[in-house]
């Protein structure tokens, strides 16, 4: 159970997990309905449905049928706090214990819920407080202030001018050993040398090495 939710209820880790998806739904500018917030947490809608109320009951959501689920401020700080924890251990999986940025996320979301304050703060001291995690995800302060760090897909970057991968905008552990094949991490200066039409594949540079680029992958990459 996180601090935050000390201060309103005594939250599970489901209750976590919703407010957690439909804060970053809503960061990554998704409608956030029921229907989606399933997908997201593959679930059956009416089980997405029956969470949403029960959270509004506990006043971190507002919902409304038929309408988009919005955080209450209780509710957001909550979600940051648990998206805090997760950031932080895929940091520390990944740089402390050598995993792959691949497997950092599926075992974050298992520990999560259950690390106490005392470890997140020896945690964020050993990392020396970081602001970002291994996908160039920002990681929530301590008191609930999360910086965004903006950029445009690499998918609309401009040709023959380097750019800095800032963010990587998936968690499917396929994909994610593909774009490490090609070094795309954040950090990484790459080049769009060419783009096929009609969201075709790119022609992309990473340290003087050339590959190609679906379209959609391309959408996922973050540079500026």
């Amino acid at each position: 159970m996180t601090k935050a939710a000390d201060e309103t209820k005594w939250l599970t880790a489901a209750h976590e997990d919703y407010l957690k998806a439909i804060y970053v739904l809503h960061a990554d500018g998704a409608a956030v309905t029921n229907s989606a917030l399933a997908s997201h947490l593959r679930v059956t809608p009416a089980s997405a449905t029956n969470m949403a109320k029960k959270l509004d009951e506990l006043g971190l959501v507002a919902y409304t049928p038929y309408q988009q689920l919005e955080l209450t401020l209780a509710g957001k700080l909550v979600a940051l706090e648990v998206l805090r924890h997760h950031r932080l251990l895929e940091l520390y999986l990944h740089t402390k214990l050598d995993l792959p940025w691949e497997q950092v996320h599926a075992e974050a979301e298992r520990l999560e819920h259950v690390i106490s304050e005392s470890l997140e703060d020896a945690i964020a001291a050993a990392l020396g407080n970081p602001t970002v995690d291994p996908h160039g995800d920002p990681i929530p302060t301590k008191d609930g202030q999360i910086v965004e760090l903006g950029g445009v897909p690499l998918s609309r970057a401009e040709l023959q001018h380097p750019y800095t991968v800032v963010r990587v905008l998936l968690q499917d552990p396929d994909r994610l050993v593909y774009l490490g094949s090609m070094q795309l991490y954040p950090n990484t200066t790459v080049t769009v040398l060419a783009r096929a039409p009609f969201a075709g594949p790119l022609l992309i540079e990473v340290a003087a090495v050339h590959h190609a680029l679906a379209h959609d992958l391309a959408e996922s990459v973050i540079v500026k």
